[in-house]
């Protein structure tokens, strides 16, 4: 198998990482093959919390470091690149805990891996190839984080305001937005950026006929 190449898209919550990613692949599927890309989210590697009641389980800081299995996401990569598949929790954000499934994932000439807090652990970093960073201001995050949580994640307005004030900006300037300065590219206006997208697909597009 040729070098398998991994692109980190680092970015506030609700900045348009995921948006990004998988228009990138969307729309390059056909072109390139579907098996040629593969997108991996930081979410699937929040830790299990099967231990912890409900109740204990709310109380967590989703936006620390902590709060992730860095170390089996850096392992899985690892095996990615060695050609072997891989099996990546999958995270049930009703329930604040892993799912007792997982999606098999195989290996492909290029890796998407899209995260909050991907670029805050070394040895993470030292698995990526290009470091990307969504540079979406706060105040549009928030609101698209409240219209997402709402709808998707079951949850309700003042649990997402809550958070937001107690844990998710906090952390944003803590740790997230310091590392910006590991980042190679910085892409503003959010997920639909048309000429950051066409730059990345053309990278990808380089990456995938090697």
């Amino acid at each position: 198998m040729n070098k398998l190449t991994i692109i980190a898209i680092v970015g506030a919550s609700a900045s348009g990482k995921s948006l990004f990613a998988q228009t990138i692949y969307n729309e390059l599927k056909d072109e390139l093959g579907a098996d040629s890309m593969t997108i991996i989210t930081e979410d699937s590697y929040y830790r299990c919390q099967d231990h912890l009641p409900l109740e204990e389980r709310v109380k967590t800081n989703y936006d620390h470091p902590k709060a992730f299995e860095h170390e089996l996401l850096a392992h899985h990569l690892f095996q990615l690149s060695e050609g072997n598949d891989i099996e990546v929790p999958i995270y049930d954000y009703v329930t604040h805990t892993r799912s007792s499934e997982v999606e098999v994932v195989r290996p492909s000439k290029v890796v998407l891996v899209e995260g909050i807090l991907l670029l805050t652990d070394k040895q993470l970093r030292n698995r990526f190839d290009i470091n990307i960073f969504m540079d979406t201001p706060l105040d549009i995050c928030l609101i698209r984080r409240i219209k997402r949580d709402l709808e998707e994640r079951g949850r309700d307005l003042e649990s997402v305001t809550q958070q937001y004030q107690k844990t998710v900006r906090p952390m944003y300037y803590q740790y997230i937005e310091p590392s910006r300065n590991h980042a190679d590219i910085v892409i503003t206006k959010g997920g639909r950026n048309r000429m950051a997208l066409e730059l990345i697909k053309a990278k990808v597009r380089e990456l995938a006929n090697q």
